[in-house]
């Protein structure tokens, strides 16, 4: 029996529409769905509700939702990767291949496995302490962002990747993102739009107070090291805008790319530059 994993994002107001047209779609075919059990009774659909969702075994994931909705679930199965579909009920729906006008359609395709699963890497955030001591922060499909922890003060930043110091400047943070999340903040701050499937890490200051320097990409394997010069001030990490964490003024942020990988599900008719075209460049 086939099982779909279905996460519905609350604040969308068709939300419930289109939970009874999916649940209906799959009864029809004797497939189960599984939601949150929280979701589930919120929904009235108590019999479809489970606990440890990213736990189970599904044969696909289905994200009700904007793009924030797809990144925190490809989060939560980042211990048990299974594919994931965006369904687009957000603003801009930029890595979800479904809209809501062609649901049974592309449900269709879904079940007779007509589609690709895009392999596409994590970053991981750590941070190290004085003595050497590493703690992990955290998977983020986006980006990592470290950044100041007061409002409206520009910070003093050193940078290095691997071994090698980079640079030390006056920003207001750093924005260390995937090919997936340049299209992201790193995009909003200056920084290059990558292919997806391009191996590689976009570094991108955020209003540096300088002219001298420029978004930078770097290799896959590489790691990026980040730590306050002037250990008065304060910043935080975010792991795609979803996740904080206050880091120590001594402490050094380290991020990688992780061997784990999520897998975002795309359709052959859906060409990433198509997309580009029509939802980012739009208005252009």
């Amino acid at each position: 029996m086939m099982t779909v994993a279905v996460f519905p994002n609350l604040i969308k107001p068709e939300m419930r529409d289109i939970l009874l047209r999916i649940r209906d779609f799959f009864a029809d075919r004797g497939a189960r769905i599984m939601l949150p059990r929280v979701r589930a009774a919120e929904f009235g659909m108590e019999e479809s509700g489970v606990d440890d969702i990213e736990r189970l075994p599904a044969d696909f994931a289905l994200s009700l939702g904007g793009d924030g909705t797809l990144l925190g679930i490809c989060r939560r199965y980042a211990a048990n990767p299974v594919p994931v579909c965006g369904i687009n009920m957000g603003t801009l729906g930029f890595m979800a291949d479904i809209e809501q006008n062609e649901l049974e359609q592309r449900l269709v395709q879904l079940c007779a496995g007509d589609y690709r699963v895009e392999w596409r890497p994590f970053l991981a955030g750590y941070v190290t302490k004085p003595d050497g001591a590493e703690h992990f922060l955290g998977h983020a499909i986006n980006d990592i962002v470290v950044m100041k922890g007061d409002v409206a003060r520009i910070i003093s930043l050193a940078l290095c990747v691997n071994d090698t110091p980079l640079v030390e400047c006056k920003a207001d943070g750093f924005i260390v993102a995937t090919p997936t999340g340049s299209t992201a903040y790193s995009l909003s701050a200056g920084g290059p739009i990558m292919n997806p499937m391009v191996k590689g890490i976009v570094l991108t200051p955020i209003c540096p107070h300088t002219l001298n320097i420029r978004p930078l990409i770097i290799r896959e394997e590489d790691a990026v090291h980040i730590h306050l010069v002037d250990t008065r001030q304060s910043i935080i990490v975010t792991l795609d805008g979803q996740e904080t964490t206050p880091i120590h003024p001594d402490d050094t942020v380290t991020v990688k790319c992780s061997d784990v990988r999520a897998g975002i599900i795309k359709f052959a008719d859906k060409d990433y530059y198509q997309i580009l075209r029509t939802k980012l460049w739009r208005n252009c």
